[in-house]
């Protein structure tokens, strides 16, 4: 069986992607030094966890010497746009720094390298973006993803990049855009969704079973890995609220320009997938089967999976 190494393991994607691809490969999900104070992977939990700073070299390489993986997927990052408006010197050690070296120690061992990007690269006045379209990030956050890709591609010239945007069930329970939406609606809170920002969310266990079959395709380069079809994040939260039978009316239409967000942000965030639906064979994910799919794992009781996975602990990696 393969060896696959997961970081930001208690992030939503991180956490996501090991519970699944424990099916099909030995995984090993890393935790930061501060979250690994607090938690560990419970005994009956489907993957193994260890705990590293990702910012000191040293520790990257004892992390491969340890885990041996065949394939590393870098989920971990600084994603809170606002945060990262406000701490640029954090942002760029966490999305620039630390994939560059990742990068590096994963070319020198021969090691597959997965890297999670982010469609915020552009800056939304066009849409439609393809993989060859020239990126303008207009925030902190962008700015260093993008710059991280360029170090992840420097080092690793065989390093897979994915530029995403994905929501689902989370271990915390407030991840994600649609939690945010479920948390409030469920308890017959209105919100507002944004009706001027336009974006292509996949379902996150739509988006680990795609990566994975990216990685069995050994692809390479950055490919755009989002859902077929693009709507409002007002439009987003109206159909989550009919596919769980709450009342979509309180869904209300707002703008991002009234909001308090420190950071701006892309009005027009459509990306073009076909590079990945010819590699692949067929078509990303459609909106409305997604969300079909995220009603019915909470129905199974997917979620509750999740929160079950970790416990507290004081270990750390040795």
């Amino acid at each position: 069986m393969k060896r696959l190494l997961v970081t930001g393991v208690s992030g939503l994607l991180g956490l996501n992607l090991a519970y699944l691809a424990a099916d099909q490969f030995h995984v090993t999900g890393v935790l930061r030094q501060e979250r690994a104070a607090t938690m560990e992977v419970a005994r009956e939990a489907r993957f193994e966890t260890v705990t590293a700073d990702l910012t000191q070299p040293e520790d990257i390489e004892r992390l491969l010497e340890l885990a041996k993986p065949d394939i590393v997927v870098h989920c971990a990052a600084m994603t809170d746009v606002d945060r990262c408006e406000g701490n640029p010197e954090e942002a760029y050690q966490a999305n620039v720094r630390l994939p560059g070296m990742l990068a590096c120690a994963a070319a020198r061992k021969g090691v597959k390298l997965l890297h999670i990007s982010t469609d915020a690269v552009f800056d939304g006045l066009q849409g439609n973006y393809t993989e060859s379209d020239t990126p303008n990030p207009i925030h902190t956050y962008a700015r260093t993803k993008l710059e991280g890709e360029y170090a992840v591609a420097n080092a690793n010239p065989d390093a897979l990049i994915a530029r995403v945007n994905f929501y689902g069930w989370s271990w915390q329970g407030r991840r994600s855009l649609a939690e945010y939406f479920f948390n409030n609606l469920s308890q017959g809170n209105a919100v507002f969704g944004f009706s001027d920002l336009i974006f292509c969310p996949l379902l996150v266990n739509d988006m680990v079973e795609i990566l994975l079959r990216m990685v069995e395709h050994d692809l390479s380069g950055i490919y755009h890995v989002v859902s077929a079809e693009c709507q409002s994040k007002f439009m987003f939260g109206r159909m989550l609220a009919r596919e769980f039978g709450f009342d979509e009316n309180l869904v209300l239409p707002g703008s991002s320009r009234d909001s308090e967000m420190r950071a701006p942000r892309s009005p027009l965030l459509s990306l073009n997938c076909e590079k990945l639906a010819r590699a692949l064979g067929e078509a990303l994910p459609a909106q409305q089967p997604a969300m079909n799919r995220y009603a019915g794992l909470y129905r199974q009781g997917y979620p509750q999976s999740l929160r079950s996975v970790f416990i507290r602990s004081d270990h750390s990696l040795a």
